[in-house]
């Protein structure tokens, strides 16, 4: 992209400045970093390991474009150590064990990571109190989800029926209870926020147990995906869409105290609710198949709960932010469709750097965003 356009996305804030990206090694973690690498910002990532194989971390060869400490989010003293040699000016907090069905069998590891690992990077940056924007990432999942029709707002009850969701209900509290007890004090030089985001979809997602990589991997080798619930419903969004909300959170909270302490949802328009069979039904299309049904199978049980529907209320990111989405439904599908097909049609031939690609993919997203006049990519 032009570079006089790229000085008016999110107001250039990142340009020059230390970012600090805990979980850079996940795939919403190296799409952040890709972007912020692309305005400008010195990227420092903060992982314990490399979550997946193959990992767009590996793949997008970041380990070589930013400054990597690989240290487990949940040990204090490393925690401590990275935040102060960093000194970063922003830190987005993304370091989590993030899959439902995986906190079953794990439920401590979920636990101390999403809430202990908080409360540390909370604590890092309380005992260094210097000026720091912090946005602290979470889930949608940390309401306390009763199935109703209408999306959560960021007053609603906080908690869940599974201990993933508890731990995000407990990380949000973590945030209240700092920002209330140091960060909202005269003496404080840290600003944090919360955003809350879900079912997020894209290139480069190799998690265990969520619908498109699961479903990608199988599609690969030849074979149908095997999935839960064809049935539940889900808001849908590409990657892209609720990165522009945090980062778009970042530059208002550096500028604006009054939103120190505030908490956001970034969830797609509401049309873009489909269930997992008609999400699965448009991705094939960019696989080719002549026959949707034969793309997948059901499980026939669900063997966890899991929510039915599950939707948020964004009036909040609008009227104090601006943000609205920026992709349509066909779109967000063919993105993350092109993404996959590319990366799996091309792996082991060479010819395709995926950085590149995936810079591309990031540019089409900011031109749609300057079409629509997005505030983000305008002042």
């Amino acid at each position: 992209m032009d570079e006089m356009v790229k000085n008016t996305v999110f107001g250039n804030v990142y340009a020059g400045k230390k970012v600090l990206v805990t979980g850079n090694t996940g795939f919403k973690g190296s799409w952040l970093t890709v972007w912020l690498l692309e305005l400008g910002a010195t990227v420092h990532g903060l992982s314990r390991d490399i979550p997946t194989q193959p990992a767009l971390f590996d793949v997008l060869d970041l380990r070589q474009r930013i400054t990597h400490h690989e240290a487990d989010v949940r040990d204090t003293d490393a925690v401590q150590r990275i935040i102060a040699d960093v000194q970063p000016d922003f830190v987005f907090h993304l370091a989590a064990q993030p899959i439902v069905s995986y906190s079953y069998d794990h439920p401590v590891e979920t636990i101390t990571t999403n809430v202990v690992g908080t409360t540390n990077v909370l604590e890092a940056l309380r005992v260094q109190n210097r000026p720091c924007t912090a946005v602290v990432i979470t889930s949608d999942k940390c309401y306390d989800n009763v199935e109703w029709l209408w999306g959560y707002r960021e007053n609603d009850a906080l908690g869940g029926k599974d201990i993933y969701s508890g731990s995000k209900g407990a990380a949000e509290l973590m945030c209240k209870s700092y920002y209330h007890s140091f960060f909202a004090k005269d003496i404080s030089r840290v600003r944090i926020a919360t955003a809350r985001a879900g079912n997020v979809i894209g290139g480069g997602d190799w998690a265990r147990d969520r619908i498109v990589p699961d479903c990608m991997r199988a599609w690969s080798e030849g074979r149908s995906v095997v999935i839960r619930n064809p049935q539940a419903t889900r808001p849908w969004q590409h990657v892209l869409e609720p990165l522009s909300g945090y980062l778009l959170l970042g530059q208002a909270l550096y500028h604006e105290a009054e939103l120190n302490g505030e908490r956001f949802n970034f969830g797609p328009k509401a049309e873009h609710s489909y269930t997992v069979r008609e999400l699965l039904e448009s991705l094939s299309r960019h696989w080719h198949f002549t026959d949707p049904a034969a793309a997948y199978r059901s499980a026939g049980n669900i063997p966890f709960h899991e929510a039915g529907l599950l939707k948020l209320n964004c009036d909040k990111a609008f009227a104090c932010l601006r943000w609205t989405p920026v992709l349509d439904y066909d779109t967000l599908i063919a993105f993350t469709g092109e993404w996959y097909y590319a990366y799996y049609r091309s792996h082991g031939a060479g010819g395709i750097d995926f950085y590149a690609f995936t810079v591309a993919q990031i540019n089409r997203y900011e031109q749609s965003a300057i079409k629509q006049k997005h505030v983000w990519i305008h002042e």
